[in-house]
């Protein structure tokens, strides 16, 4: 299934390597998070899902909007992989709970649920790197973000670490 959604993904995307290299990045990194999490197969589904399809609004907001702020991805983004999930035998209880992470993933006030929160952490190790944060934004957001074991102890591995 989440082969599936990736290469939907990458068809949607097309030529766009830099946005579909930036999902999968993101996708793994919701692996390596989750992994030492003790979840339901469900709520890894969805963490899946999520993670692939966090930005597909990105290309529709540009379109609509001639802007890829996270407000119009979270616009644009539920209908897109809605219809993405919706060709498979996803329960409707999933495809509602992508929707939601994927509709909010840029609004941290709104984060619920560890499913939310592994996306988000794992979309927050990604662009530190692709938008070559600083230390002072970095440990912000570690402070303000992070709340898992691993996710914390990746960004201060990968950005923190004085060594």
């Amino acid at each position: 299934m989440k082969n599936y959604i990736i290469q939907k993904m990458i068809e949607y995307f097309q030529n766009d390597v830099k946005r579909i290299n930036h999902a999968l990045k993101v996708f793994n990194f919701a692996q390596i998070i989750s992994y030492d999490l003790s979840l339901e197969e469900k709520t890894k589904e969805i963490i899946i899902y999520a993670a692939i399809l966090h930005d597909i609004g990105i290309k529709e907001a540009e379109k609509k909007y001639d802007s890829s702020i996270g407000k119009y991805q979270e616009i644009e983004g539920p209908p897109i992989a809605r219809e993405m999930l919706s060709d498979l035998k996803i329960s409707e209880e999933i495809i509602n709970r992508v929707c939601t992470i994927i509709g909010n993933h840029h609004s941290y006030t709104k984060m619920k649920g560890i499913d939310f929160q592994v996306v988000v952490e794992a979309d927050f190790l990604v662009n530190i790197f692709e938008e070559n944060m600083g230390k002072n934004a970095i440990k912000n957001i570690e402070n303000r973000i992070f709340k898992t074991g691993t996710g914390k102890k990746l960004i201060m591995t990968m950005y923190l670490n004085e060594n």
